[in-house]
C-alpha cells in the first residue's frame, strides 16, 4: 500500500545528498573549487577530497552540482565564460584595429595560461570537455576572421592577405587544440595564441621595423622560456 501525499505540498525537499545553499556561499565555493582544479586538473581529484578542502559537508558540495562530472562541466564552461567577457573587454578598448587581433589573441594566451598542464591535459583528454574547447576554439577562430575582416574594410589589411590569414589562424587553432602544434613546438597553449598574434602582425621580420609587442619583448630581453609540454 503507498501512502498518499498531498500533490498541494511543493515545497522543495532536502535530502542527504542536496542542501540548500545561499547564493553568495554557491558562488564562493565555485570559485574555490574551480581555483582547484585548474590548478590540478580533475581526474585525480575526488568530491571527499573537495569538500574537505572547501570546508564543506559533501551534501553542501553536491548542492552546486549533482555529480563530479557536472561540476568539472560547470568549472570548464564558466572558465572560458570568464575568459571571454575579460578578453571582449580588453579588445573594444582598443581603438587600433590592427592591434585589436593582437589583444584578442594574446588575451587568449593569458587566460590559456591560468591553468595548469594537468588541466589542460584532464580537459582534452575528457570527451564532454573537450567538446567545450572545441567550441570554444572555433569561436575563437571566428572572432579572428571577424577583427580581421574589420581591418580589411577600414584599410588597414589587403583583401586578399586578410582572408588568408583568417584561414591560417583556423587552422593554426586547430592544430593547438589537437595538441599536434604543441608536441611539435613545445609551447604551451598560451604561448601558442600570443606568438600566433605576433606572427599576424609581425610576420618574421627582424624587429627592427616594427616596435616588439609586450610579449616579444619580454622573449628578447630574457623573458622566460616556455618549457616543453
Amino acid at each position: 500500500m503507498t501512502a498518499q501525499t498531498d500533490s498541494r505540498d511543493r515545497r522543495p525537499r532536502r535530502t542527504a545528498r542536496r542542501r540548500v545553499v545561499d547564493t553568495g556561499r554557491r558562488e564562493e565555493l565555485l570559485r574555490q573549487a574551480e581555483a582547484i582544479i585548474l590548478a590540478e586538473g580533475f581526474t585525480s581529484v575526488t568530491m571527499d577530497e573537495l569538500a574537505q578542502r572547501l570546508g564543506c559537508s559533501k551534501a553542501t558540495l553536491y548542492s552546486l552540482a549533482s555529480t563530479k562530472e557536472q561540476l568539472v562541466l560547470a568549472v570548464t564552461r564558466a572558465f572560458f565564460r570568464e575568459a571571454t567577457a575579460e578578453i571582449e573587454q580588453a579588445v573594444q578598448a582598443e581603438p587600433d584595429a590592427r592591434q585589436r587581433i593582437r589583444v584578442y589573441l594574446n588575451g587568449v594566451g593569458t587566460a590559456m595560461r591560468r591553468h595548469s598542464h594537468a588541466f589542460y591535459d584532464d580537459m582534452v583528454g575528457y570527451e564532454p570537455t573537450a567538446q567545450i574547447y572545441r567550441k570554444n576554439s572555433a569561436a575563437a577562430a571566428h572572432r579572428v576572421h571577424e577583427l580581421i575582416e574589420e581591418g580589411v574594410r577600414t584599410g588597414v589589411f589587403r583583401a586578399l592577405n586578410g582572408h588568408f590569414a583568417a584561414h591560417v589562424v583556423a587552422v593554426t587553432i586547430d592544430a593547438v587544440q589537437s595538441g599536434v602544434l604543441l608536441e611539435r613546438t613545445g609551447l604551451t597553449a598560451g604561448d601558442a595564441f600570443s606568438e600566433l598574434g605576433d606572427l599576424l602582425l609581425d610576420g618574421l621580420s627582424s624587429g627592427q621595423d616594427t616596435p616588439a609587442s609586450p610579449s616579444t619583448a619580454g622573449r628578447q630581453h630574457g623573458g622566460q622560456v616556455s618549457t616543453p609540454r
